[in-house]
């Protein structure tokens, strides 16, 4: 039997869906919350076409010994910031248990099927596992996720861009308020091209991920619109870059969940969540200026995604 916490329910995310739609909005979460939309990662992930997670992944594949050899000897909670299904996340807890140390998973995402993937992978490798199913863009949850007193060390993972779902200046404080001296965080990014990035997102199996929100409510391109993708700069601080995506409505349109309905007006749009790039040095900034120090750092071999293992400055 596997063990999931909830601090966000099915019922608050129908609703928060309904609302943010009205708002003609759709948050990050929406993304991985539908039955069609996790089929669509799990496809997205598997085909090779996203990038992103073919980078985070060889870099952990390249790496997870080095990485490992750093953290402390005996026993270490592993926690996993939007864990999604956790593939890469047992490159770190297979390393760990071939040194001989005692991982504890805790995997934490907002959507209940990838997590229930990830908590039964790991009950079939036979990890010790308790999962958590929370909102990361809401700060009480984040504060739930707050060691007790417990000395006992901790791995905090965020990686396969996850970072950039969130605001550069305000989540790595945030990441840090959650660590003691005897903590560690991984994390990672891409490292943004003018030439690529964009061919990143915008190809045929990241559309139709990109889409399963809004399939899974009965619309479809181009009858009733088109999604677009974009680039821009964040000019809060040199080195920052997002991947905009927005849905531009091309009739009239009426969205109905749980009972209750969503007027779409023909020519509005629908703001989806960005995801933020960084130049290498900026990454590195936000980290530091955020009270952290790096220990280690790892590019990919196209030198696209950065990895970073740090500790938080006493």
């Amino acid at each position: 039997m596997i063990k999931i916490d909830v601090l966000l329910s099915e019922d608050q995310i129908a609703q928060e869906f309904l609302a943010v739609l009205a708002r003609h909005e759709l948050p990050e979460k929406f993304f991985y919350w539908f039955p069609l939309s996790v089929r669509a990662w799990i496809n997205l992930c598997s085909d090779g076409a996203y990038r992103n997670f073919v980078r985070s992944h060889s870099v952990l594949q390249n790496h997870a010994e080095d990485l490992v050899s750093m953290l402390p000897t005996g026993p270490l909670e592993v926690i996993s910031l939007g864990s999604g299904q956790g593939t890469k996340d047992f490159l770190i807890l297979e390393q760990l248990r071939k040194l001989g140390r005692t991982p504890y998973y805790r995997p934490v995402d907002s959507s209940q099927g990838l997590l229930e993937l990830a908590c039964l992978s790991a009950q079939d490798q036979k990890f010790d596992c308790h999962g958590l199913k929370a909102d990361l863009s809401n700060s009480a949850h984040l504060n739930a996720l707050k060691a007790t007193s417990d000395d006992l060390p901790r791995l905090i993972m965020m990686l396969g861009n996850t970072l950039g779902a969130f605001d550069p200046l305000s989540m790595p404080s945030q990441l840090a308020a959650l660590m003691r001296p005897q903590d560690f965080l991984l994390l990672d990014g891409e490292l943004f091209s003018q030439t690529e990035t964009l061919t990143g997102y915008d190809n045929p199996i990241n559309r139709q991920f990109a889409f399963g929100p809004l399939s899974s409510v009965g619309l479809s391109e181009p009858r009733d619109g088109m999604l677009n993708f974009s680039t821009d700069r964040d000019d809060r601080q040199p080195g920052l870059y997002r991947i905009r995506k927005h849905f531009k409505v091309a009739r009239d349109l009426t969205i109905m969940l749980a009972g209750e309905t969503v007027p779409l007006l023909s020519g509005t749009h629908i703001e989806m969540s960005s995801s933020y790039k960084y130049d290498l040095e900026t990454l590195v900034s936000l980290i530091t200026t955020a009270g952290m120090q790096p220990l280690a750092q790892y590019t990919s071999v196209d030198k696209k995604f950065l990895t970073l293992l740090v500790t938080r400055i006493s």
